[in-house]
């Protein structure tokens, strides 16, 4: 549930770009950010790292856009979040105990510390990988394209990695060592 609500500002942007323009995409882009972070935050007394920091790039890169007039800067977010996740998810290999994978699952799931690290890697290359495919429909696509991509193309790789990833779990998953949800 919480990754169609991170999606939500996107396909707001999808939806405003059909009906306007790039730049009207940028701006309800940016409100509809600060209000999903605004919301989380009533709602838990805290902020979400993944979305305030998408509405910190949106905001820099999306203003950059507006006030610049050059649609190039938006283009270059989706880049610049995935290349952040995975120096974080690579950070974590470095930086306390446990790779940032297991900290976000490990509650609903237990596996070995030798899948953890595996999974957790194969995050950095998928997000790494997602950073440098977005450049690429940048600069050999029109914008119509690139804001298709950024919507469907990222989404259905993103669940088709998911999938996968799901399939590689379920072979080094102990049913009867698990965690009762």
């Amino acid at each position: 549930m919480k990754l169609l609500a991170d999606f939500f500002p996107i396909v707001l942007f999808f939806v405003a770009y059909k009906f306007f323009n790039l730049y009207v995409a940028t701006a309800v882009a940016i409100v509809v950010s600060a209000i999903q972070v605004g919301i989380y935050w009533l709602r838990y007394h805290k902020l979400d790292r993944m979305q305030l920091t998408t509405l910190i790039l949106i905001a820099v890169l999306g203003g950059a856009t507006l006030l610049l007039h050059n649609e190039i800067y938006i283009k270059w977010k989706p880049s610049i979040l995935n290349w952040a996740f995975a120096f974080f998810f690579l950070a974590s290999h470095f930086i306390g105990k446990k790779p940032l994978i297991q900290r976000l699952m490990e509650k609903n799931i237990i596996l070995s510390s030798s899948i953890w690290i595996r999974l957790n890697l194969s995050w950095v290359s998928f997000f790494t990988l997602m950073g440098f495919l977005n450049l690429y429909v940048i600069y050999h696509f029109s914008t119509d394209a690139w804001v298709n991509f950024k919507l469907f193309g990222m989404l259905g790789l993103t669940l088709l990695f998911i999938m996968i990833q799901a399939v590689y779990l379920a072979r080094h998953v102990d049913p009867h060592k698990q965690p009762k949800i």
